[in-house]
């Protein structure tokens, strides 16, 4: 009910945006998770391979979101992610005709490309359209879309690779040619003020946003315990179950939990003037999600672990970007929103690579638990170093009141 009193203050620019969020997860969820099931089954390679892969895409998205930005302010949001929709496409096409390892790789590093073109194009855009009186209610509705596009990818995904992973990958790509047609026709153009400044005074003017850097910093471990999700969480559940239908089932388990509880979580946590603790605090949940599976013995521990893991991504998500505006200038709000993206290129990388080889590791030397033990001890230095931080927003409007 809430979600759709929500859906009706929404602009309808938010609201196409909010169509473009959801097929957006739906083609990436149905794809990537299998891509790791697909690498380490049909070409035997192994989990640090596969996760060096996964950290190659990832860095090359994130790793460039900064630039993706810098253009985005400057050429302006809408053909910024209309290209980065179409870079992304040809990207997951790719995927379908790849055979050998260059090729996967470089498959890897165009979606990638794509990523870092359209993710603060997007993010910009749904910052200056969503109205600031409700900006952080809208943010958790995304979330929850988002997931609400997880769970049809699951669906998705299950049955194409059931079938073909190639039909997977082209299916994928097309739905990102879809929305770049999409975006193009429906997406207005943004009234905003369009960057004319240099490259070099902007990049320098964040990067004497000491306070800014630190919270960037301090992300790359959020994103190490994230990520997880996209490589040691699928291969433990089929390991763990011999199914790989239960991948699907614990990516439903954390869908399903935020999209009907996400509103909830982010209005009992409103009573909390400070944003940054609540962050810390998701992440140490998440953490201790983590931690549990490392004990799972069957589907029902993985999805109450993954349930928990959940519980921690409602804390955090909603906020993680609501308040990045706090630190930025109207006028470079693309470019803060893209160099917040090392945060997840630096520990998304870590995470698929170093994830990939303490799994391997721990599972060669009988110490399954170490790759989320070692999630546990990320989880609690996030919180501790979120804790540092204050919202300078309460206060002003405390001020102000």
């Amino acid at each position: 009910m809430e979600a759709l009193k929500l859906w009706r203050l929404a602009p309808k620019e938010i609201k196409v945006l909010y169509i473009t969020i959801f097929s957006m997860n739906m083609g990436f969820y149905a794809l990537i998770p299998y891509l790791t099931l697909y690498l380490t089954g049909s070409f035997m390679w192994s989990m640090a391979l596969t996760g060096l892969l996964l950290g190659v895409r990832q860095f090359s998205q994130q790793g460039l979101t900064f630039v993706g930005g810098l253009v985005a302010d400057r050429w302006g949001c809408k053909p910024t992610l209309v290209l980065g929709l179409a870079v992304r496409s040809a990207g997951f096409l790719s995927f379908a005709v790849a055979d050998n390892t260059w090729s996967l790789f470089a498959a890897a590093v165009i979606s990638g490309l794509g990523g870092s073109l359209f993710e603060p194009s997007l993010q910009a855009a749904f910052t200056r359209l969503a109205p600031e009186a409700y900006r952080k209610q809208l943010f958790s509705l995304k979330n929850m879309i988002t997931n609400v596009g997880m769970v049809a990818s699951t669906l998705l995904g299950s049955i194409l690779s059931s079938i073909n992973f190639h039909y997977l990958c082209v299916v994928a790509g097309l739905i990102y040619t879809f929305l770049s047609v999409f975006v193009y026709a429906k997406l207005p153009a943004l009234d905003v003020e369009i960057s004319r400044s240099g490259f070099r005074k902007d990049i320098g003017q964040i990067l004497k946003d000491i306070p800014f850097v630190a919270y960037t910093v301090i992300l790359i471990g959020y994103y190490y315990v994230y990520m997880q999700l996209f490589l040691t969480i699928p291969r433990l559940a089929v390991n763990v179950t011999g199914e790989q239908s239960s991948v699907a089932y614990v990516y439903a388990t954390v869908s399903l939990s935020v999209i009907c509880l996400q509103l909830y979580v982010t209005r009992w946590f409103e009573r909390f003037p400070n944003r940054f603790p609540l962050i810390g605090i998701g992440a140490l949940v998440m953490g201790v999600g983590l931690f549990l599976l490392g004990f799972a013995n069957g589907l029902f521990m993985l999805c109450a672990a993954a349930f928990l893991f959940a519980v921690g991504t409602m804390i955090s998500a909603p906020l993680l970007m609501d308040v990045v505006p706090m630190f930025a200038t109207p006028r470079l709000i693309a470019s803060y929103y893209g160099f917040n993206g090392y945060s997840m290129a630096l520990g998304g990388a870590l995470s698929t690579s170093l994830g990939g080889w303490f799994y391997d590791v721990g599972e060669a030397s009988g110490m399954p638990l170490l790759p989320w033990m070692l999630c546990l001890v990320v989880s609690v230095m996030v919180m501790a170093g979120m804790f540092a931080f204050k919202d300078k927003r309460r206060e002003t409007a405390g001020l102000s009141a």
